[in-house]
């Protein structure tokens, strides 16, 4: 495989602004059943925490958000082998949920908040 010219080879983590990373990793363990791969303080008072949100190679970080972060379009697309299943888990814990949109030719795919406000997406891969 020839190396690129920035010798980037793929995607490690994905990190996501939080205002409370307690509360942030209570959310992402406890209902959306993310898997806790880190927790270490950071010499600037914050944590670093890293989680798995599934058997893949991805990992999400839960930053610190600074003042200067805005929450907008979804920016992470979970997948799903269940959308139905996950929308109804979802909504059962008290997430903030959009409904199942279902398009032709489209997998089943839904919209849902964290506490902090932002945006992510399910999308079903079956």
């Amino acid at each position: 495989m020839k190396p690129t010219a920035t010798h980037i080879t793929g995607v490690r983590t994905v990190s996501i602004p939080v205002n409370d990373q307690t509360a942030a990793l209570d959310f992402y363990t406890d209902v959306l059943g993310f898997t806790l791969l880190r927790d270490h303080p950071t010499p600037q008072g914050g944590r670093w925490i890293e989680l798995a949100p599934g058997g893949d190679n991805a990992i999400v970080t839960l930053e610190p958000a600074t003042p200067e972060v805005t929450r907008g379009a979804i920016g992470i697309r979970f997948t799903t082998d269940d959308a139905e299943g996950a929308h109804v888990a979802l909504l059962a814990a008290g997430v903030e949920t959009d409904e199942i949109l279902r398009w032709p030719g489209t997998p089943a795919m839904f919209a849902f908040r964290d506490p902090d406000g932002n945006n992510f997406s399910i999308t079903e891969t079956a």
